[in-house]
């Protein structure tokens, strides 16, 4: 397992997202795959930077571990900010226009949809949320 901990700022997604893209490339993970899983971390670290410290900022831990049986990357984001957990918005009405839909919760949503698996808890003074992703192409 690889790790980065690092500030939760806006300005840092970047440095998460090319400290995963690395080891998903030492696995050969398909392109597809790849961008699913950063459209995730951006959302996902993304929302820690701007609620988890509000309004100070602070640290947060992203850890990388890939499972070979099968071919999976399970990535956790830690942070010791305030309690959240995003799994219990309820998901948006998608079949309503944009314009008529609440404000909020398409992004999890979305990280809800591409991935396989994904958790939340909280543990010790810490949100632990958790995303799973096969790395291996249906069909």
């Amino acid at each position: 397992m690889r790790e980065l901990t690092i500030d939760a700022t806006v300005e840092n997604i970047e440095k998460v997202t090319a400290f995963v893209d690395e080891q998903l490339e030492n696995f050969n993970c398909p392109l597809k795959i790849q961008m699913q899983i950063d459209i995730a971390i951006d959302e996902l670290f993304g929302n820690i930077a701007h609620y988890a410290y509000h309004p100070v900022t602070g640290p947060a831990t992203v850890q990388v571990e890939v499972k070979k049986e099968p071919l999976e990357v399970v990535i956790t984001f830690i942070d010791q900010g305030t309690p959240y957990n995003p799994l219990q918005k309820e998901d948006p009405d998608t079949s309503m226009s944009a314009e008529d839909r609440q404000i909020g919760g398409l992004g999890i949503y979305m990280v809800k949809k591409s991935m396989d698996g994904i958790t939340y808890e909280y543990r010790d003074g810490k949100n632990i949320l958790k995303i799973r992703k096969n790395m291996v192409c249906p069909g």
